[in-house]
């Protein structure tokens, strides 16, 4: 299992809009092969700031399935009108777990 990170800088009074464009644009993500989870946060300090965090089977299953894929290219089109400039991007895998 790998860890996608993003960080999203939406531009200052989008953010209402792009949680609406976000909920819109979850199947698009959910749906592709090896997506496990995912998780939205919002900056407390800085509002306009979100985390995304995306758990996938592979990198490939992120990289290669969902990016070049229709999917991707909808979860796209529907959040980056809101974006202030490109999101930073990303992959983790896990080194320790503790239940």
């Amino acid at each position: 299992m790998i860890v996608e990170h993003a960080v999203f800088a939406i531009t200052p009074g989008e953010e209402a809009a792009f949680e609406r464009a976000l909920g819109d644009a979850i199947p698009h993500i959910s749906s592709a092969k090896g997506f496990r989870s995912l998780r939205m946060m919002r900056g407390i300090e800085s509002p306009s700031q979100y985390i995304l965090l995306v758990e996938w089977e592979t990198i490939d299953d992120h990289m290669e399935g969902f990016r070049n894929s229709e999917a991707f290219a909808k979860w796209r089109s529907g959040l980056q009108p809101f974006f202030a400039h490109a999101p930073e991007l990303e992959h983790f895998t896990e080194v320790a777990h503790k239940p």
